[in-house]
């Protein structure tokens, strides 16, 4: 069984898809495969679905969408007449909950942690051509945001934060690797992009006003800092943090050797901690 949620939610045995038109049985797949191989237990998928006011059929509604997730995989493996094994052993009830049985199948954000880890290595190393290339091959595993097209609960809203931190960790690792290669000029029209984004990330705009610098517009780099601290200030009554205020400080004064690590990284990139700034 192959997997992806790092985009529109695709679960697919023998190539067949087995994800469901209806809601909450999505909402159930979607949670079953953020935990491939794993035991989601009951209450969790309650949870999920129905919060703190579970109707007094929950657990009679749920083994009804378990029921209709296996025939989705029950019709998917009769295009394999060798199969032997049934929805039931794939979609398996065990003590306490469900496991949704992969058996080797990809899985779309295990293969992107690897991918990112051995990106994070090469950063580590210092072979930045490395960490760069690596790190994009990670990114582009992702089809836009993770489960763009489920209707989430807590538990996988959860999981989406977590997942859209990974990658934008990602994201600022494989900029941080360009910039130290000297692909200033390349990533202008990129982090513009990503600056309108995310107006409030600290890094993503500290290597903005670099990556400026460096290409000969120092009024726009200091404008790049203005307008995050405007925002900062009036949304949150932050300031900016001091490695961001420092940077400024040395594009005022024209340096020539601002360093190429000008702020901390995003939170919880296994490089570093830093302050990513959210409302």
């Amino acid at each position: 069984m192959d997997v992806q949620v790092l985009g529109a939610l695709s679960v697919r045995e023998h190539g067949v898809p087995v994800v469901p038109t209806a809601p909450k049985p999505r909402q159930v797949l979607a949670l079953l495969a953020l935990n491939a191989d794993q035991v989601v237990p009951v209450s969790a998928l309650i949870d999920e679905l129905w919060g703190d006011n579970p109707p007094r059929s929950a657990r009679t509604t749920l083994q009804t969408y378990v029921l209709q997730l296996r025939e989705l995989i029950a019709q998917a493996l009769h295009h394999d007449t060798g199969e032997r094994c049934t929805a039931k052993d794939i979609l398996a009830t065990v003590p306490g909950g469900y496991r949704l049985r992969t058996r080797g199948g990809h899985v779309d954000y295990r293969e992107f942690d690897q991918r990112a880890g051995t990106g994070y290595r090469a950063m580590d190393a210092e072979d930045y051509a490395g960490a760069a290339r690596r790190l994009a091959d990670a990114l582009s595993l992702w089809n836009g945001h993770a489960l763009t097209d489920i209707q989430a609960g807590l538990l996988i809203d959860t999981e989406i934060k977590r997942l859209e931190e990974a990658r934008l960790c990602a994201l600022d690792q494989r900029i941080e690797a360009d910039l130290r290669l000297g692909r200033h000029r390349e990533l202008l029209s990129e982090l513009t992009v990503l600056v309108s984004q995310y107006r409030m990330h600290e890094s993503l705009h500290g290597q903005f006003m670099l990556a400026l610098h460096r290409s000969g517009r120092r009024g726009e780099a200091l404008d790049v800092y203005q307008r995050l601290r405007g925002t900062l200030v009036s949304e949150l009554g932050l300031e900016p943090s001091t490695a961001l205020s420092r940077l400024q400080r040395s594009i005022l004064m024209t340096r020539p050797d601002v360093p190429a690590t000008p702020t901390p990284t995003a939170a919880a990139t296994p490089a570093g901690g830093g302050r990513l700034v959210t409302r």
